[in-house]
């Protein structure tokens, strides 16, 4: 997957991540006015772009492929419908077809514009942030680093990193052990046993709270953890 794309795929999933409203809400704080994209837009945009591709999926089907309630589905729906961004047809067994009007071809493309411009910019801003954070590690003569996380904010931590003196020697996550990360094999806490590293980042924004206190459990100085 390209930058963008994975840059798209994590601004897609952010929202639903309690674990990452500091983060979230530092990029918005950094966006001018118009850039800034709610949770709602998106799923509405995604709802959009599901029904353009096949209007004929249950509600249910779409809940499912949305990751969104049932509940949640028919209420977007039935706003959509009544602002005219759908139309509706009947099918054979009680079934009914969506159809996105000229109104919602038009809604669709202004939102998938402001989602672009809106990554786009969490893309600079998380740059901007890692980067700041390795700066930081740097000046306090720090060199070797272990991600305690293996997702998309460990993938990105991983690409700036390579902008910077610091070394990756190990990646920890319980959840992905034995996965590959870039050329590095998953570990699990174990890894931390090893004397070839003096920081860990946290890469994996979930609960950084019950990281920071399982690897403080697991013997790491709290002087050693990094956070975002």
């Amino acid at each position: 997957m390209n930058i963008l794309g994975l840059c798209l795929r994590q601004v897609d999933r952010l929202s639903d991540r309690p674990g990452q409203i500091v983060l979230n809400a530092y990029i918005h704080a950094s966006l001018p006015l118009g850039f800034f994209m709610d949770k709602e837009e998106l799923h509405i945009l995604r709802l959009m772009g599901e029904i353009e591709r096949d209007g004929s999926h249950s509600q249910r089907e779409l809940s499912r492929r949305l990751n969104l309630s049932l509940g949640l589905v028919n209420a977007f729906l039935k706003r959509l419908v009544n602002k005219g961004y759908f139309k509706v047809t009947t099918m054979p067994r009680n079934r009914v077809k969506y159809f996105l009007t000229p109104k919602g071809l038009a809604r669709k493309s202004v939102l998938t514009v402001k989602y672009l411009r809106y990554s786009v910019n969490f893309y600079k801003e998380i740059k901007n942030l890692l980067l700041k954070k390795y700066k930081e590690l740097e000046e306090t003569q720090r060199s070797s680093i272990v991600f305690f996380g293996a997702g998309e904010v460990a993938e990105l931590a991983y690409l700036y990193l390579q902008l910077t003196d610091l070394r990756l020697v190990g990646v920890v996550d319980d959840k992905q052990n034995g996965n590959d990360f870039f050329g590095f094999e998953v570990e699990d806490l174990s890894r931390l046993d090893k004397d070839d590293w003096d920081t860990v980042l946290l890469t994996r924004l979930e609960d950084t709270e019950q990281d920071i206190r399982c690897l403080v459990e697991k013997g790491v100085s709290p002087e050693r953890i990094a956070t975002l």
